[in-house]
């Protein structure tokens, strides 16, 4: 300690001093400092079906969260297939990675499958206040029902996400396949799932809504 404080040149006093106060500066950064664990709870939107791993929807969204300084890792909790009943049966395995934020992705599948809409609201519902109680943050994102099954059922279906979003306080962001839908050159073959390209736009519209969700400091 003294040729330490003899080298910087102060008192002992003086020396004392400083090192609690950088102590206190730094002890604090470092204690809040950590990097974000987001969750993306989803079906194969998600899940990346048909994508090599690096244009994945979670990995596109972290490799944006990190160029715009974000310290943040995303999960990736997608299963093709995935029903929103599928989402709320594996929610306690997916809780144990303790993510800070989760982006629920649910009910494409169900509205493929013309489930009733009481039924998604409720499995996420459920889904939504798992999480909540479990003090994780959550972004909700909307779904639109295959038009074929027609205009009663596709308002019933769309208008289940905003119903959560007001009864939970959570954001929403109301259409998760916004800006590439019925977009040939930005979707696969199947004119179902996105491409390279549409993953990177859907991550782009959507960053700020994460952001909005992030803990203080995110």
């Amino acid at each position: 300690m003294k040729s330490f404080i003899s080298r910087i040149g102060y008192g002992v006093a003086g020396a004392l001093v400083n090192a609690t106060l950088a102590l206190m500066i730094l002890g604090d950064g470092v204690a809040t400092a950590e990097t974000i664990q987001i969750l993306a709870l989803g079906d194969s939107l998600t899940a990346g079906y048909g994508l090599e791993r690096r244009d994945s929807f979670p990995v596109q969204l972290e490799r944006a969260l990190i160029e715009a300084d974000t310290d943040a890792v995303v999960s990736n909790g997608g299963v093709s297939g995935d029903t929103s009943a599928g989402g709320r049966a594996r929610l306690t395995w997916v809780l144990a990675e303790k993510p800070h934020v989760a982006i629920v992705e649910l009910g494409a599948n169900d509205g493929l499958r013309g489930l009733d809409p009481a039924t998604t609201f409720a499995n996420l519902d459920a889904i939504v206040a798992r999480l909540l109680e479990a003090g994780v943050a959550v972004l909700l994102t909307g779904m639109q029902a295959p038009p074929n099954l027609g205009r009663d059922y596709g308002r019933a279906f769309a208008a289940l996400y905003p119903r959560l979003a007001t009864k939970h306080g959570v954001v929403l962001y109301p259409f998760f396949l916004e800006g590439v839908a019925t977009i040939p050159a930005l979707n696969q073959d199947d004119a179902i799932h996105p491409n390279a390209d549409g993953v990177a736009v859907i991550v782009k519209r959507i960053v700020p809504y994460v952001r909005k969700v992030m803990p203080p400091g995110g």
